[in-house]
């Protein structure tokens, strides 16, 4: 399998982070700490680069592209720290009305299976026009008012604002099991290419700092334990992102392998080695690492909290192996 970027996809790539960093610069998203609603004009400008309507068909007002076309935008938007829904209001836009074009916000919550306790936790739970409920029995809509939510004062993100759910209401069944269990393998793997984009900035930013930080008049990216650190990094983006593109191809082309397996196998890659890498650009970047101006700590929150919402990493592991 072939796994450098076609020109239309490289091309892609290069206009959606053109546009991450005229309207998600860093400093921008970090001002946004706290808020409880996802900026308007921002979401809009995502929606008008086709973010939401990438996989639609033409006629229904999309690019009619797949799904390795999206792993590449989705990619950037993690390389920027893009706050917002973003996976769950692409993967709903053939089901909920007005996902697509941005004026509908979406979340994706799966529901426990029977024996399982809940609370459940959804983010942005203030901005979202709808809720889509994934479960064995198919999927389900709701409006946010039909959920009993209590804010999270401290989330684990400061740019997601969190809400934890008592109970789940069944609510209108909009889609089958088939579609259910689609969506929920496209949201696997969307969110893992946010989590090699995560991935792949903390191990620049690291091997940068590496560069230009010196000590005893020598550039500590020439001492041999820091090299390790930044060698290891980019060995795990890179085989993270090999693994979200198979599972993206396979999507696309169903005849390649299970495409469930691929995404399940490229989630368990990408959570680790998102999270990984933050701790290890932390540590590169030693005592500035651990401080508030260095952005290292935001994308390592950030990478904990999708690599949560993806599941637990047992089930992942769990998956592939039944499916072997």
């Amino acid at each position: 399998m072939d796994f450098e970027l076609s020109d239309d996809e490289a091309a892609l790539a290069e206009a959606m982070r053109r546009m991450c960093q005229s309207r998600f610069p860093l400093e921008r998203v970090r001002a946004g700490e706290g808020r409880r609603v996802v900026d308007a004009d921002q979401w809009r400008a995502l929606a008008e680069a086709g973010v939401f309507s990438l996989r639609l068909a033409e006629d229904d007002g999309g690019a009619g592209l797949g799904t390795a076309h999206a792993a590449v935008v989705f990619e950037e938007l993690g390389r920027a720290l893009v706050p917002g829904p973003l996976v769950a209001t692409h993967v709903a836009a053939r089901i909920v009305k007005g996902a697509g074009t941005g004026e509908q916000l979406v979340g994706l919550v799966h529901r426990p299976p029977m024996g399982r306790v809940l609370p459940v936790v959804v983010a942005d739970l203030a901005s979202l026009g709808a809720v889509l409920v994934v479960d064995e029995q198919g999927v389900h809509q709701l409006p946010p008012e039909a959920l009993e939510a209590e804010p999270i004062d401290h989330g684990l993100d400061p740019l997601t604002p969190l809400w934890r759910l008592a109970t789940i209401p069944e609510g209108a069944v909009v889609a089958d099991a088939g579609t259910a269990r689609e969506l929920w393998r496209d949201h696997l793997v969307l969110s893992a290419a946010l989590l090699v984009g995560m991935a792949s900035a903390v191990a620049e930013l690291a091997t940068e700092y590496a560069k230009q930080r010196r000590q005893f008049d020598r550039p500590i990216g020439s001492f041999q334990a820091v090299k390790h650190l930044c060698a290891d990094m980019l060995v795990r983006a890179e085989t993270a992102r090999a693994s979200v593109h198979a599972a993206a191809v396979t999507i696309d082309q169903p005849d390649v392998g299970d495409a469930l397996r691929a995404g399940a196998g490229a989630a368990l890659l990408a959570s680790d080695a998102a999270v990984a890498n933050a701790k290890a650009c932390i540590q590169v970047h030693g005592g500035m690492g651990f401080t508030w101006e260095v952005p290292a700590h935001l994308y390592l929150m950030r990478a904990a909290l999708v690599s949560r919402g993806l599941g637990r990493a047992q089930r992942l592991a769990e998956v592939v192996a039944e499916r072997l």
